[in-house]
């Protein structure tokens, strides 16, 4: 019978010694931007809504700032004749001329503001413009003053990016907008680099006076800050038109999008108009990152501005549902609300309620059926006692809500009580 070599046998002895004391191979780690990013609480709780439809329960959604009509026919007619003819292809990375211009030319019809088209750049949806303008303009490092309550994927951004945004809490004194003295405030304790401001807001639906965007454009050329101006609002407010801010700044950065007045979520596309010294800078940006922004969108894009009207009449439902929950939401105790401008949020304080909007948002959507957004999402200090409520949808479903509402705050109360 064979014996096993001693000389291997020693071998493999000393092999096993050596793994028993070697040190544990540590396996690759996610990156420490990735985790210091907070989770979009909206989409957590439009999972959470969709786990109870999947199980058979009904849930009416007032939690996601989506429109819930569809897409202008004239737009989507436009789409399907690009996609009959077959020809789908990339464009250029700053987007189609013919997008561009007619985007230049909706700055001269609707506010009267010269923009040349070469200073647009078609990006996908406002969020892909965010990060092309975040990198364009700003360091590693950088501050980047943003409101509490504030849009939160600014913040989460920023984080991504290796910027740190600075969150300024605003309130009814202010209108729950920036002024110069909260900017110049927070640039004396520490520089900023840049400015953003949104108006129509979310989640509040306040829209900035002409004069109080003028105001921030000039802090920001004094103090020698980037002013950046979220717009994807603009169309959808109910007593005066939104202004833009190259009204005040031809320098300033506009982020906009055919997500919201135009029903075109799910497209992705969206524009900047930006200075000319970042156009070639973002242009190579956006050459890597995505090539292009999707032919077909850029084609409904140039459709939409001819679409008014449908837009428009969607529009109206939108007023209606503003109306009715102006006055019905008092009714059932929940009345204490920012002003409504713009967009299609209620932002409600729910203190005689609840001080912890995560566990009042889960007992709304689990007990009630109704899926609504916790303010923590939007102001990470003052957000516990904070809602938002969207009326995105049908004047049917905001009626549904708010029965259902009433009664579970009632139920809620007694037991409580």
């Amino acid at each position: 019978m064979l014996q096993p070599h001693c000389g291997s046998a020693r071998a493999a002895a000393m092999d096993k010694k050596a793994a028993a004391t070697a040190p544990a191979i540590r396996p690759p780690q996610v990156a420490a931007r990735a985790e210091r990013v907070s989770p979009f609480i909206v989409m957590d709780v439009m999972n959470q809504a969709a786990e109870i439809e999947r199980a058979g329960g009904t849930v009416v959604h007032m939690e996601v700032g989506q429109p819930s009509a569809p897409t202008p026919a004239l737009i989507r007619a436009a789409a399907g004749r690009a996609l009959e003819d077959g020809r789908i292809g990339y464009t250029q990375a700053l987007g189609t001329d013919s997008l561009r211009q007619r985007i230049a030319r909706h700055y001269r019809e609707a506010y009267g503001v010269a923009v040349p088209p070469e200073r647009v750049v078609v990006t996908t949806g406002s969020s892909g413009g965010f990060i092309l303008a975040f990198l364009a303009c700003f360091q590693p490092g950088d501050r980047v003053a943003i409101t509490a309550p504030g849009y939160p994927a600014y913040r989460n951004i920023l984080i991504a990016l290796g910027l740190e945004p600075v969150a300024i809490e605003v309130g009814p004194q202010t209108r729950f907008a920036l002024t110069p003295e909260l900017i110049a405030r927070a640039h004396a304790e520490k520089p900023l680099a840049g400015v953003l401001t949104m108006s129509p807001a979310n989640p509040t639906g306040v829209v900035m006076a002409p004069e109080a965007i003028a105001a921030v454009a000039e802090a920001c050329r004094r103090l020698g800050l980037w002013y950046i101006s979220d717009e994807i609002y603009h169309g959808l407010t109910y007593d005066t038109p939104a202004t833009t801010a190259l009204a005040a700044d031809p320098e300033a950065i506009i982020v906009n999008s055919f997500s919201k007045y135009y029903c075109m979520t799910g497209w992705r596309v969206g524009w900047l108009v930006v200075p000319e010294r970042l156009v070639r800078p973002i242009e190579r940006l956006q050459q890597n990152f995505s090539i292009s922004v999707p032919f077909l969108s850029q084609i409904a894009g140039e459709a939409a501005f001819d679409a008014t009207a449908e837009c428009e009449a969607i529009k109206a439902g939108y007023a209606a549902n503003r109306a009715y929950l102006l006055q019905a939401l008092p009714e059932i105790g929940l009345g204490d609300f920012l002003p409504v401008d713009g967009a299609f949020y209620i932002y409600i304080d729910i203190g005689r309620h609840s001080n912890d909007s995560m566990s009042f948002c889960r007992e709304a959507l689990v007990e009630a059926g109704v899926a609504i957004t916790p303010g923590l999402d939007f102001d990470e200090a003052r957000g516990a006692r904070t809602v938002r409520l969207s009326f995105a949808g049908s004047l049917a479903e905001c009626q549904e809500a708010v029965a259902r509402l009433g009664t579970w705050l009632q139920e809620r109360t007694g037991q409580r009580g």
